[in-house]
């Protein structure tokens, strides 16, 4: 089929998937493989999704490379090899050229196109799709595979257009080299993407100020090249690893705790909390015990851990607590995975200033002024996090049946089944979006899961002459309080963080996850598929 843009006419399409990170891709591949004709929208200039716009420095995984990785080509776990630990950006980009080079997926992405608007005909059966080139296509079905950490935060910080020095954004990061060598430099924001940017630019920068609202709790990574003979075990047990993979919690594979952090003696617990700190993993210390995410006297035994290795770090006893998270239990903000970020501190050339006490008030030509002060720089990065899990979506105006758009209808916060499809948007699918795992899992794992199950389903359409598939507006509802009564069990919704949507001026607040489990919710997805898909509505005639 003939995908050449025209900009006088709408040229029909099976699919359009919006986003060419590891979500469309793998979603491209397997529409592919039902002999779909099928078109991937990228705003960026490149491949990679997250990828290709966070190249900032320091920028890597917080995922073991050999398990934040696709499962679905064993050819493909044995050809490729991982240098280190935690991948780095551009390594897991040079991973993601090799998966579009291999798999020839490249010619179907569309790039330098942002999918602006999306409005289903409902005489027809099909989206029809505009972009910001003037190029229009329609398909019967459309998946959001835009990720769920893909809207950059708007720092909203006055006076930041007068600044005449260098302003960066982590999430935005030029492809050009930046050097910060000789320059007075401030990160704005001490989220993941700032712990891992500012150990890096503290080696080149004559002098670095953190300005720092809410501590972070960082644990170190412990990164380090891959040996041979390591690699060559995994390899040789792959196809069992992703298997246990499919079917873990969380999409990473570990023994799940039994005993409560409250029944354990306060000896028994240090040595426990020892050992996860020295695992180097992202998830080590909430594997411990079996309450630290529901029980805020458990949670605050390894926030003190955690609090007691920063003033084993940092020399100066008044930044190492300002460095100390106090405000929020211990993983309810997701936790950071660092090197060499509180060491940071102990350096002469570099300043921490905490905007709980001295607050920002406007940025100037020359630098930032505070509440205490001017100082005066030459380059602002800012590392303001993202409006997560349905900012890139609600970026789109989408308008499903009578007239209705997704931003209307999620003006309260998500409505959805499964986390997959919205009542009234038929046919219009979401990878990692809301009320869905996604980010408190291994989202390579729960991508597949989610690209699968609509792959799946569009399928079961095809085969059974079948136009549309929606949500039961039941079913909706159904999941929505699930969803939310598994949040409850814990201590994620009593905290304002980018989980609940606080982080945007105006964002309703609601947990945005689901808690209960990629196993949990794998099950759920498949027993809907066989049973017909129990909780959604099917209809229609085949029908170009």
């Amino acid at each position: 089929m003939d995908l050449a843009p025209d900009p006088s006419a709408a040229h029909p399409v099976d699919a359009v998937v919006v986003g060419a990170g590891l979500s469309g891709l793998y979603q491209l591949h397997r529409l592919r493989e039902l002999g779909l004709a099928t078109v991937v929208f990228e705003a960026g200039a490149d491949i990679g999704g997250t990828w290709y716009w966070n190249r900032y420095p320091g920028a890597r995984c917080d995922v073991e490379s050999m398990s934040y990785s696709y499962s679905f080509s064993p050819e493909l776990d044995q050809e490729w090899e991982w240098s280190e630990r935690y991948a780095s950006q551009p390594e897991i980009l040079r991973y993601i050229h090799h998966v579009a080079d291999r798999f020839d997926l490249r010619r179907h992405v569309t790039l330098r196109t942002r999918v602006t608007r999306a409005v289903y005909d409902e005489d027809h059966h099909v989206w029809r799709v505009s972009t910001d080139t003037g190029r229009t296509v329609t398909a019967r079905f459309v998946v959001l595979a835009s990720g769920c950490m893909s809207a950059p935060k708007d720092p909203g910080i006055p006076g930041a257009d007068s600044f005449t020095g260098a302003v960066y954004h982590t999430a935005r990061w030029p492809r050009e080299e930046v050097s910060f060598t000789g320059k007075r430099v401030a990160v704005i924001g001490t989220g993941c993407s700032g712990v891992q940017a500012i150990p890096v630019i503290a080696d080149e920068a004559a002098a670095l100020t953190v300005f720092q609202r809410t501590p972070a709790y960082a644990l170190p990574a412990h990164n380090r090249p891959l040996r041979s003979t390591e690699i060559a075990e995994l390899k040789a047990r792959y196809p069992e690893f992703r298997r246990a993979q499919r079917l873990s919690r969380g999409g990473t594979i570990f023994e799940p705790p039994t005993q409560s952090a409250l029944e354990a003696d306060e000896a028994e617990r240090t040595a426990a909390y020892e050992a996860a700190w020295d695992s180097g993993l992202l998830s080590g210390l909430l594997r411990t015990y079996t309450d630290i995410l529901t029980d805020e006297k458990a949670n605050e035994t390894v926030a003190e851990f955690i609090r007691s290795k920063i003033r084993s770090i940092v020399t100066d006893p008044a930044t190492a607590e300002l460095l100390s998270p106090r405000t929020f239990p211990f993983a309810t903000k997701r936790p950071c995975l660092d090197t060499g970020y509180y060491a940071t501190y102990n350096r002469p050339h570099v300043t921490l200033v905490d905007l709980r006490m001295t607050p920002i008030e406007t940025i100037t030509p020359r630098g930032i002024r505070t509440s205490d002060g001017e100082h005066a720089l030459d380059a602002i990065v800012f590392a303001t996090g993202f409006d997560a899990l349905t900012g890139s979506q609600l970026a789109i105006d989408i308008v499903g049946k009578g007239g209705m758009t997704l931003r209307q209808k999620w003006a309260d916060g998500p409505r959805n089944h499964l986390g997959l499809v919205s009542a009234g948007f038929p046919n219009l699918f979401t990878v990692l979006g809301p009320l869905s795992p996604s980010v408190l899992t291994n989202v390579a794992v729960s991508l597949e899961q989610q690209v699968e199950w609509i792959t799946d389903c569009i399928d079961y359409l095809r085969r059974n002459s079948l136009t549309e598939i929606d949500a039961a507006p039941a079913a909706e509802a159904d999941w929505g309080a699930h969803v939310a009564e598994v949040a409850a069990r814990t201590l994620y919704p009593a905290v304002a963080s980018w989980y609940t949507g606080v982080n945007i001026p105006g964002k309703p607040r609601v947990f945005l996850p689901y808690a209960g489990g990629l196993d949990r919710y794998r099950e759920q997805c498949d027993a809907a598929a066989r049973t017909g898909y129990t909780g959604f509505i099917l209809s229609g005639t085949s029908s170009p």
